[in-house]
């Protein structure tokens, strides 16, 4: 993805995105208790291109919103929240190997990729697992997840969703896509 755009927000983008993002962070405080949005906001206005990530987020459906802060870089951590996984980001395979070992019915992008495009990262298990704990996400959809290079050698990659009121972590082979299935996010500012 082209890394000119990513400063490309025009002031009504921007203060439109705050907007948005602080509207969020008020209505789900007990994501991030003891957290200041005008502390947070400030330090984005400090970082262009983890603005337009975070735009990217939105854009895309992750509805991202902030889970924690970091107590040793002091770094504001950021997840997609949306119910279900976003719906700009499904119907992927999980990387580029995957994606180019598909012999037909191509999907038009890969997970990791996207991520790396957008600026953000998937999300791993553990922060999976984190996630839940702060809602119920991904009841109908599933989500890629940060899948162990062991596992990923020998073709296959892990996905997770919320079903019977737990977390399951699957696999599947890392060229497999599904209409239900996309990829949450992770950025720190």
């Amino acid at each position: 993805m082209a890394k000119s755009i990513k400063n490309d927000l025009s002031p009504g983008q921007r203060e439109e995105l705050f907007r948005i993002l602080k509207a969020r962070f008020e209505k789900n405080m007990n994501r991030h208790k003891g957290l200041e949005w005008g502390k947070i906001q400030a330090k984005l206005e400090a970082n262009t291109e983890k603005i337009w990530s975070l735009s990217e987020m939105e854009r895309t459906g992750g509805e991202p919103d902030v889970v924690g802060q970091d107590t040793k870089t002091g770094e504001y951590i950021f997840y997609d929240c949306s119910a279900e996984s976003p719906k700009g980001r499904r119907s992927v395979c999980y990387d580029l190997e995957g994606l180019e070992s598909r012999k037909e019915f191509k999907p038009e992008n890969n997970a990791v990729d996207m991520a790396a495009g957008m600026g953000i990262e998937l999300l791993t298990e553990e922060q999976y697992r984190e996630l839940q704990k702060l809602g119920k996400f991904d009841m109908k959809t599933s989500s890629w997840i940060k899948t162990p290079a062991e596992i990923r050698k020998l073709g296959g990659a892990l996905f997770a969703d919320f079903r019977y009121g737990n977390v399951f972590v699957y696999h599947n082979g890392a060229p497999s896509y599904y209409a239900a299935r996309g990829f949450r996010g992770s950025l720190s500012v």
